[in-house]
């Protein structure tokens, strides 16, 4: 369904109708645009063409339509990031209950699909913390997180061949040879260190670009384009993850582009 829908032309429909005042005209597009919207908000097809029959319940039809759209995304967005927060400390319990609780209030479908999906991969994050059998079918960065939360809880890290071979995929993205990973494989406490070392860059690397673009987004809008492609050329003098160095070099390139033409 994601890959399906645009809300680009009923937003601009609704800007222009309810932010500037422009009449709204029940041209065959716009109702075909209007009947489209509806169902992918959860309106009956019955009810949007009862509202299609006058223009003002036309227009309460396209102010409903953005009203979903938006309070769906605004919901959405703020129980992603309690639910990464809880994620954080360990809590997976907690963040499934945040997408249950969204799940019960939530009627547009995409919205519902994206917390049915962040529901199910919760859900497989929790077992893999109460049991340390991996899940081939979730990231597997997620579930290095869970399993040292696990060893933090006391549990045991066993090295399994699941274990062994999750790490060796995964190593690579945090620069960490294959030498290096050989040996820290040959016990538990090599593996629980490998997997520290893993999440640590991450961490770090993260916490270094989010600071680095912060600070080049206020000097790029300040008009020092110098200023701003320094701050991605610190992050690129010390970083060794290769997802970040990435988007390091990309921002520079950016910066270094041309502006588009107006």
């Amino acid at each position: 369904m994601s890959d399906e829908i645009n809300w680009d032309r009923i937003r601009d429909l609704a800007q222009r109708v309810l932010d500037r005042s422009e009449p709204l005209k029940l041209s065959d597009d716009t109702r075909a645009l209007l009947l489209k919207s509806a169902r992918e908000v959860a309106i009956s097809e019955q009810d949007a063409e009862d509202a299609l029959r006058s223009l003002p319940t036309a227009t309460t039809l396209l102010r409903e339509i953005r009203q979903r759209i938006r309070d769906g995304s605004n919901r959405l967005g703020k129980a992603e990031d309690r639910v990464e927060e809880l994620q954080e400390k360990g809590d997976l319990n907690g963040a499934q209950q945040i997408m249950r609780d969204l799940l019960a209030v939530e009627v547009v479908p995409l919205y519902r699909e994206h917390a049915e999906i962040l529901l199910d991969e919760l859900t497989g994050l929790a077992n893999v913390l109460a049991t340390g059998r991996l899940n081939p079918d979730l990231h597997d960065r997620q579930q290095l997180a869970v399993l040292a939360q696990r060893i933090q809880k006391g549990h045991a890290l066993e090295l399994t061949d699941d274990l062994c071979a999750l790490l060796r995929r995964t190593t690579p993205t945090a620069a960490i040879s294959e030498a290096e990973t050989e040996v820290a494989l040959k016990s538990p406490e090599g593996a629980e260190a490998l997997m520290g070392m893993i999440l640590s860059r991450f961490r770090d690397a993260q916490s270094r670009f989010l600071r680095s673009m912060y600070r080049m987004t206020s000097l790029r809008d300040a008009g020092d384009l110098e200023g701003a492609r320094q701050q991605m050329r610190d992050v690129l003098a010390v970083e060794i993850v290769p997802q970040y160095r990435r988007m390091a070099e990309e921002q520079l390139r950016g910066l270094d582009s041309p502006p588009p033409e107006s």
